[in-house]
């Protein structure tokens, strides 16, 4: 099938370095801790570093299908692209949907802090007033929507400013507070282990706060297309960033439930990263920590429009959304419809939650809601690995633990997090969750009746791809964009 669409996203844009940089922002370190860090010790306690801990096996699972599979098909929807051709189209579709719809729930929440980290820079009270935290973060969201219109190359310039600032600190802050000596209480290697855990219920809702931690890495395969030798290194980056984020998110973890009380914990739900700054380094800690977070979100609302926007953009390529969100900028080469209609999309969504209630009622719904639907996505794209390589998962023992056994075990925990977590959440989190997905459903059977040629796909196959990309040691592997639905074997 010939890309009948007008032109593609730009080939070649990014390298090794950038497409780690990415990786990194993806999950975006500092926002991450700072939103999350007071909900996990709440639901968790002492448990939360091994939530963390036992969360980022399976995760690195999911990582390595990611791997796996941009290997064999270079395509800016990934998983879309992937389960729609190893699994089910409808599966496919609805993996797509569950990125699109859990990225823009989350560029409204990720808005929200942004604006108010912001704002604690100058006045503290200032920050919990909603409506102003509101405005700040739709006009940060618009200056992140204007980078991402102005291409590939810009967009990876912006982000190497902003997380290469968030992450010093970051290091800066981990090493401190490692020499850090007055303590709430003592590290204890259980800690780590499952002992502080409530059970089984207690281990899937720290599981599945943890996989919100996470998610985010993967905007590397939704950029294959615009990266130099993406077979390899999309899925490598994306493997780096998770461990790095994972030593991160580790540090910082366990030194709040060293250096903190739990009641300093509960009292700064939304601000528990400055408040630890501010023990660790008197007076200047609590305003470098807050400037991280207000980095780390404005960062990670950059990769996520880029992993909507791609999404959008392959689907309307495949016209399994409306065609117009295939259409790529003459001078920028970005998918601009498909920024427009995102951006609109979340400027009304942020009027709308403006009269929902305060910040924190808004995050903890919308992160529990955005981890259900990761699980979807991410538990697709473990099985549908498996089934791509089937035929190779015995010639090796790398394939068969990196391309069958850690990504399956990496897609059944995120299928059990699912359900287990269904028995755990609040109704207005699973009415979000399921409810986003269920809409999904319409644009899915319309664009199938339509007879969108990517309900009738050439399957993905390891061996096929694997074959006719051989190339003698010592040359490098061409990175080819995508030409068309039946990828170019």
């Amino acid at each position: 099938m010939s890309n009948n669409r007008g032109r593609g996203l730009q080939a070649n844009v990014l390298g090794t370095f950038d497409t780690v940089v990415m990786a990194v922002a993806g999950s975006a370190p500092a926002y991450s801790l700072a939103a999350t860090t007071a909900v996990l010790v709440g639901a968790v306690g002492l448990a939360s570093p091994a939530a963390l801990l036992y969360c980022a096996i399976p995760m690195l699972g999911i990582a390595l299908a990611f791997s796996y599979l941009s290997r064999i098909d270079v395509n800016a929807g990934a998983s879309y692209s992937w389960v729609g051709r190893t699994l089910h189209p409808f599966l496919g579709f609805i993996s797509g949907w569950a990125l699109v719809i859990s990225a823009t729930i989350f560029m409204v929440a990720g808005s929200l802090p942004a604006g108010s980290m912001t704002l604690a820079l100058f006045d503290a009270k200032l920050a919990d007033n909603t409506a102003l935290s509101t405005v700040v973060g739709a006009l940060w969201f618009l200056v992140m929507l204007g980078v991402v219109l102005g291409g590939a190359r810009l967009t990876v310039r912006a982000q190497l400013l902003m997380s290469g600032v968030e992450l010093g600190i970051l290091a800066l802050f981990a090493v401190l507070a490692v020499l850090h000596t007055p303590s709430a209480r003592t590290f204890d290697w259980s800690w780590l282990g499952f002992s502080h855990f409530d059970g089984i219920g207690g281990f899937a809702s720290g599981a599945l706060l943890a996989a919100f931690y996470y998610w985010g890495w993967d905007v590397t395969s939704n950029l294959s297309e615009e990266t130099r030798n993406s077979r390899r290194t999309t899925g490598l980056a994306g493997l780096i960033g998770v461990g790095i984020v994972f030593l991160l998110f580790e540090v910082f973890t366990i030194a709040v439930n060293v250096i903190l009380t739990s009641k300093q914990i509960e009292e700064n739900d939304a601000n528990v990263l400055a408040v630890l700054g501010e023990e660790i380094w008197p007076g200047w800690g609590g305003k470098l920590l807050v400037v991280s977070v207000m980095l780390s979100t404005i960062a990670t609302l950059e990769t996520t429009l880029i992993q909507v926007t791609r999404s959008l953009f392959a689907m309307g390529r495949d016209r399994t959304m409306p065609s117009a969100l295939g259409r790529v900028h003459r001078t920028w080469n970005t998918p601009w419809v498909a920024i427009v209609v995102v951006g609109a999309v979340a400027l009304a969504m942020f009027i709308a939650s403006n009269a929902l209630g305060s910040v924190g009622e808004i995050l903890s719904d919308a992160i529990s809601a955005i981890g259900l639907q990761i699980a979807v996505y991410y538990g697709l794209a473990g099985l549908a690995v498996v089934v791509a390589y089937r035929k190779m998962l015995l010639k090796s023992a790398a394939n068969f633990v990196f391309g069958g056994l850690w990504p399956l075990f990496g897609a059944l925990f995120m299928f059990w997090i699912f359900v287990e977590s269904l028995g755990q959440l609040s109704g207005a989190a699973i009415a979000i969750g399921l409810g986003g997905l269920a809409v999904g459903l319409v644009p899915m059977f319309w664009y199938w009746r339509q007879g969108s040629d990517y309900y009738r796909p050439a399957k993905l196959d390891a061996t096929r791809a694997v074959e006719a990309e051989y190339v003698p040691d010592g040359a490098g592997v061409p990175s080819r964009p995508h030409e068309g639905l039946p990828t170019d074997f």
